[in-house]
C-alpha cells in the first residue's frame, strides 16, 4: 500500500496506534501489482521511498521523505516491506524509487565474496555493482549500523581494551553473539586469524545483540559481545565498542540507493546534505526516542533531527 505523506503524517500526530496499524497495510508483497484505486496517483515525477521491515529502516525513510517534500519534491512512501529479496525487485518494478541501505551488506547482496572493507573501497565497489538493476547511489554518511566487539566500560578498563586486538590480552573469555557468529569471516574465524584471538568460549543468543545479548555482556555472563553500533543500549549500560582497527568488518554506511530513472542533480543534493550530517551517535538518539520509552513515531523523531541539523 502506497501511504501518501500527508496522509501519514496526520495519522502518525493523531496517536502512536494509527501509525502501527498503517505500518501493518504495507506487509503486502511490494513486487505485486498495485491493485488501489488510486494507484495512477503517482506519476514519473514522484518519488516513492521505501524502508526495510524495522524501526531505524522507517526512521532514516521518513527523513529522506520529509527532506523531499521541505525541497518541493512529490512524495509518497511505502514503509515496511521486507529483505533485499522485496526492495531490490521493488525498486526495479517501481513499487518504490529509493531507500536507506547499508553499503557493506548491499554489496555482499551483489557480491558475497567481496573483499572490500573500508567506506571508500565499499562505496567504490558498489557503484559499478547497483548498475548493473540501473540503480545508483549517492553519498554515504558516517553514520553506520554493523556489528561490533563491545565490553563493559569496567571491564575495559580494567584490561586496558581499546581494540579488538586487545582481546589478545585476557584471553580466556567468553563471547555472546548471534548463532551464526561462530561461522562468520568477521565472527570467531576473522577474530583468530585477522586479530590471532583464538581462547574464546563461545554463547550464541538469538535476539542478534537484543536485551538478551546486553544482559550476558552487563552480568558477566559473557565478557565481550556483538551488538551493533546503534543500539541505544550502548548509551544506556554505558558500553564500550572495541576499535576495528584492522577492518574485520565492513563498513556499514548509510548511504541512499534509487532507481536510476530518478537519478537527477536536485535530487542529489537534498539526499547527500542528510549523509553529510548524518552520524552513528544520531542513529542511536533517534533509535532510542522510537524504541524506548518515549516511543515517539517515527516521523516525529525524523521532523526533530532535520529541524535541528536545519534541513527543514
Amino acid at each position: 500500500m502506497k501511504t501518501s505523506r500527508m496522509g501519514r503524517v496526520m495519522a502518525g500526530m493523531i496517536a502512536a496506534g494509527a501509525v502501527i496499524a498503517l505500518a501493518g497495510c504495507t506487509q503486502a508483497d511490494p513486487t505485486a501489482p498495485d491493485t488501489d484505486t488510486d494507484a495512477g496517483a503517482a506519476t514519473s515525477d514522484t518519488i516513492i521511498v521505501g524502508s526495510f521491515a524495522f524501526p531505524e529502516s522507517e526512521i532514516l525513510g521518513e527523513i529522506y521523505a520529509q527532506a523531499l517534500e521541505a525541497a518541493g519534491f512529490e512524495v509518497e512512501t511505502q514503509f515496511n516491506i521486507g529483505p533485499r529479496q522485496q526492495t531490490i525487485p521493488a525498486l526495479q518494478d517501481g513499487s518504490i524509487n529509493l531507500i536507506p541501505e547499508y553499503n557493506g551488506n548491499l554489496l555482499a547482496y551483489y557480491d558475497v565474496d567481496f573483499e572490500q572493507r573500508t567506506t571508500e573501497d565499499v562505496d567504490a565497489a558498489l557503484g559499478d555493482a547497483v548498475a548493473a538493476d540501473d540503480l545508483v547511489v549517492y553519498e554515504s554518511a558516517e553514520a553506520e549500523d554493523k556489528d561490533a566487539y563491545v565490553v563493559t566500560s569496567e571491564f575495559a578498563e580494567a584490561n586496558d581494551l581499546v581494540t579488538i586486538g586487545d582481546l589478545v590480552n585476557v584471553q580466556p573469555f567468553t563471547l555472546g553473539a548471534n548463532p551464526q557468529f561462530s561461522e562468520l569471516g568477521y565472527g570467531l574465524p576473522g577474530l583468530a586469524s585477522v586479530y590471532g584471538v583464538t581462547d574464546v568460549e563461545f554463547i550464541p543468543y538469538e535476539d542478534f545483540g537484543g536485551p538478551d545479548t546486553v544482559r550476558a555482556l552487563v552480568d558477566d555472563t559473557v565478557q565481550v559481545a556483538d551488538i551493533y553500533t546503534t543500539s541505544p543500549a550502548l548509551v544506556a549500560e554505558n558500553l564500550v565498542v572495541l576499535e576495528d582497527d584492522m577492518n574485520l568488518i565492513a563498513a556499514q554506511n548509510i548511504i541512499p540507493l534509487l532507481s536510476a530513472s530518478i537519478d537527477s542533480e536536485e535530487l542529489a543534493d537534498v539526499l547527500n546534505a542528510i549523509s553529510a550530517e548524518l552520524t552513528t551517535d544520531d542513529l542511536i538518539a533517534l533509535r532510542d526516542r522510537v524504541e524506548g520509552d518515549e516511543q515517539a513515531s517515527a516521523a516525529t523523531a525524523a521532523t526533530d533531527w532535520l529541524t535541528e541539523k536545519g534541513l527543514l
